[in-house]
C-alpha cells in the first residue's frame, strides 16, 4: 500500500464574528451567505488554485435547518461560483465541526483520495440556538445515558469547577481578562485583520460593512467581572464574563497534498500531523481535550513539551484552565492563545475550529523557532478534539 500523502493548511479565513440575536450585525445576514462569502474570499486569495481541481467542499453547521441545511457543504460551493462537478457534503460535530470537516477532508488527502478541498464551518446562533428543535430520544434520561442537564453547556462548565476547586472563579476571570486584552492587542498590531473577508450588511438604517468581531471588550476589569451573575447556578463560578458569547460567523480553509501545493506555487501555512477525538461524561464535556490532545500527542510520537504554541478554544475560561493544570502548564503561559480566544471574539460553534487553526497558521509565521502547535477544542455531548500541526518555517532551532 502507497505512503501516505502529505497533508497542508494551505489558506484560511473568516468573516468577522458577530453577537447573535436582534441586535446583532448579522441578524438580517443569511447563513449560508456569511459561508460563500468566506469561500469567495478564500477563493480570491488564492488565484492560482483552478476551481475544477478542488476535489471536495466539506462545510460544518451544529443546527442544519433553515439556511444552515439542505447539505449546505454543496450549496454553498455552488453559490460561491465553483463548478458543477465539484461536490460537496454537510459536517455536524456540534462545537468541533469545522475542525471534523479538515480533520475528515485532510485524511481524504493523506489517502490519496483527494488534491485540494475546502473545509470550514458556519453557525448562525441567532437565527438557529444550539438544539432548536432537537428530538433527543427519551432513552438518554429514562436509562441515564446522560445527565439531565447534560446539553446545559454552562452547568457541564461548572462542573469542571466542582471536580477541580483550586481552579477558581478568580483564575477563571482573570484568565477571561487577560483574553479580552490579548485580543485588544492583537487588534492593535494588526495581527487578527488580515485573515478577515468584510461582510456586507443590510439592516433597518441602511447597509453597513462589518470589517471586525463585535462581541470585544477590552475594558473587562477583575471588578466588574467580580459582580457578574452566575446564571447556571445560584453562586456559582461560571458567568457571561467567563464564557464565550453566542455567537455568528463562518470559516473556510484550504487544503491541499503537498504534491499539488507543489505543482500549483502554493505556500502551505501549516501541516498536519495528527488528530485525535475522544469522548467523556456528557456532564463534564469541557474536559473533552485532555483525552484527545494526549492520543493526538501519542499519534504523533511526541510529548506536550514539543508544543510550542497552543490555539484553544474558550468555550469557558475553566474549560481551557482544566486542560493547562492536566499537563503542568502555567494559566499564563506565552505560548497558550497568544491573540486571545473566543472569549473576546467569539465561538459560532461549528465554525470555531477553523479560527483557531487561522490564528495558529499567522502565529507559525513569526515564530520559526517554534516546530509544532496544537489546535484543541472541547465539543457538547462529551467530546474532545485536537489538531497537531508543523511550522513549515521552523529552522530547526528550539
Amino acid at each position: 500500500m502507497a505512503e501516505r500523502s502529505e497533508v497542508v493548511f494551505v489558506d484560511g479565513v473568516r468573516t468577522p464574528f458577530g453577537r447573535a440575536g436582534e441586535k446583532g450585525m448579522y441578524w438580517n445576514t443569511r447563513a449560508d451567505d456569511l459561508v460563500v462569502k468566506a469561500i469567495i474570499g478564500l477563493l480570491e486569495r488564492n488565484p492560482n488554485v483552478p476551481k475544477d481541481r478542488i476535489d471536495d467542499v466539506a462545510i460544518a453547521a451544529t443546527t442544519q435547518q433553515g439556511d444552515q441545511g439542505l447539505t449546505i457543504g454543496r450549496t454553498a460551493a455552488l453559490l460561491a461560483g465553483l463548478p458543477k462537478s465539484v461536490p460537496g457534503f454537510a459536517i455536524d460535530r456540534m462545537c468541533a465541526g469545522a475542525m471534523t470537516s479538515v480533520t475528515t477532508l485532510g485524511a481524504g488527502i493523506g489517502f490519496g483520495a483527494y488534491d485540494l478541498a475546502i473545509a470550514g464551518g458556519v453557525e448562525h446562533m441567532g437565527r438557529h440556538p444550539m438544539g432548536f428543535g432537537a428530538d433527543p430520544n427519551p432513552r438518554f434520561l429514562s436509562e441515564k445515558l446522560v445527565g439531565e442537564d447534560a446539553l446545559n453547556m454552562g452547568i457541564t462548565a461548572e462542573r469542571i469547577h466542582d471536580r477541580f476547586p483550586h481552579l477558581t472563579k478568580e483564575r477563571a476571570d482573570r484568565f477571561a481578562m487577560l483574553s479580552q486584552q490579548k485580543v485588544a492587542a492583537a487588534y492593535a498590531a494588526g495581527k487578527i485583520q488580515p485573515d478577515l473577508v468584510p461582510v456586507a450588511l443590510r439592516s433597518e438604517a441602511g447597509w453597513g460593512l462589518a470589517s471586525e468581531d463585535e462581541g470585544m471588550r477590552p475594558a473587562t476589569t477583575m471588578e466588574g467581572l467580580a459582580t457578574l451573575k452566575t446564571p447556571f447556578r445560584a453562586h456559582g463560578r461560571v458567568t457571561a464574563g467567563n464564557s464565550s458569547p453566542l455567537t455568528d460567523g463562518a470559516t473556510a480553509s484550504l487544503l491541499a497534498s503537498g504534491e499539488a501545493a507543489r505543482e500549483l506555487g502554493l505556500a502551505p501555512k501549516m501541516r498536519l500531523v495528527s488528530f485525535a477525538f475522544a469522548g467523556v461524561e456528557p456532564e463534564i464535556m469541557g474536559i473533552g481535550p485532555v483525552p484527545s490532545t494526549e492520543k493526538a500527542l501519542r499519534k504523533a510520537g511526541l510529548s506536550i513539551d514539543d508544543i510550542g504554541l497552543f490555539e484553544l478554544n474558550e468555550a469557558f475560561a475553566i474549560q481551557v484552565l482544566s486542560l493547562l493544570d492536566h499537563f503542568g502548564i502555567d494559566d499564563e503561559d506565552p505560548r497558550v492563545n497568544k491573540w486571545g480566544g473566543a472569549i473576546a471574539i467569539g465561538h459560532p460553534l461549528a465554525a470555531s475550529g477553523v479560527r483557531l487553526m487561522i490564528q495558529l497558521a499567522r502565529q507559525f509565521s513569526e515564530h520559526p523557532e517554534v516546530r509544532y502547535g496544537l489546535t484543541a477544542m472541547c465539543v457538547g455531548l462529551g467530546q474532545g478534539g485536537s489538531v497537531i500541526w508543523e511550522n513549515p518555517n521552523w529552522n530547526g532551532k528550539a
